[in-house]
């Protein structure tokens, strides 16, 4: 039963802070007129860093090659991939396109890829390593590749520069920082940082939600085929990443890392990107990276438990 509650509590905290989004929109203007949101974004990238042991990735600075492999799947590949799929399916939702864009040019989660390495029995050091070198470089393509595909023209304009300044402020800073106070804090870490960063999630959500539950409520039937779309995306971006790590010789516990963290999208820098630069124009922009984020904890979960009755057979199978 407690074993259900935990792998169930975030799935029914989403239709809560939906339907309290409905309900309560006034709540929403209180949390973005507060910058409440800001500061929960800020502390749960503290607290990142703080969980981060940067010691374990120092023998994976020699692999230069799966670290380009990486960065070029997360943060080239696959939001070009994207935004044509996007164009094809969505020709006539703008909101969609610059949505799944948005998420696709995100980097990859902080903390969430580790955890289901972990549970893949796969390389955690390789997953750590693959977090913090492709969000550093994500800081600074992330701006430029959502300027160069969207060709934003005037209802929009995004400073390349100042978005770049804005993410290192709120992303760096406060990691930088838990790194620094990590060994004064880390007897006091554990299990309730993971729920923690997810009720960060739940929050994002619930302000995306109330920002626009008037045209949320209207989409209707468009809601479905995103949710198709979003999960055929995911497939197609697991598949993609599972084919590099195979073609780089990755041994098994570093393919279900590179395949798992690589696919993985942040939904937290989307929203600080969208809040700042999307949200007037495209209101709805961030449903995708919503659906994308609800789809990719859904499969991830089954793909690491698939790599970890793999790595399990393994030894027996020698």
């Amino acid at each position: 039963m407690r074993t259900l509650v935990r792998r169930a509590w975030f799935f029914a905290g989403i239709a809560v802070v939906v339907a309290a989004a409905f309900l309560f929109p006034e709540l929403g203007h209180a949390v973005r007129r507060y910058r409440v949101l800001h500061a929960a974004i800020f502390l749960a990238f503290l607290v990142t860093g703080a969980s981060l042991d940067a010691r374990a990735i120092r023998e994976q600075l020699r692999n230069a090659r799966t670290l380009l492999a990486a960065a070029g799947s997360a943060l080239l590949l696959v939001p070009v991939g994207a935004y044509v799929l996007a164009r094809l399916a969505f020709p006539d939702v703008p909101d969609f396109v610059v949505g799944v864009t948005l998420i696709a040019a995100a980097p990859v989660t902080l903390a969430s890829g580790t955890v289901m390495t972990t549970v893949a029995l796969g390389n955690v050091a390789l997953s750590l390593f693959i977090c913090i070198a492709v969000n550093l470089a994500g800081l600074l393509t992330m701006p430029a590749v959502l300027a160069l595909l969207l060709r934003l023209g005037e209802t929009v304009r995004l400073p390349v520069l100042e978005v770049f300044g804005g993410l290192a402020l709120t992303i760096l800073l406060p990691v930088a920082l838990g790194q620094a106070i990590r060994p004064r804090v880390r007897r006091w870490l554990g299990a309730w940082t993971s729920p923690f960063q997810q009720g960060v999630v739940l929050l994002i959500i619930f302000n995306a939600v109330s920002s626009s539950a008037d045209r949320v409520a209207g989409a209707g039937g468009i809601l479905a085929a995103l949710a198709v779309f979003t999960f055929a995306l995911r497939l197609l971006v697991l598949a993609l990443n599972y084919g590099i790590a195979r073609a780089l010789r990755l041994d098994p516990p570093s393919t279900s890392a590179f395949t798992i963290h690589v696919s993985q999208k942040t939904l937290t820098v989307s929203y600080l990107v969208w809040s700042g630069y999307f949200a007037a124009a495209y209101p709805l922009a961030m449903l995708p990276g919503i659906v994308y984020h609800l789809t990719q904890m859904a499969m991830d979960t089954l793909l690491a438990r698939l790599f970890r009755r793999h790595a399990q057979r393994r030894p027996s199978a020698s």
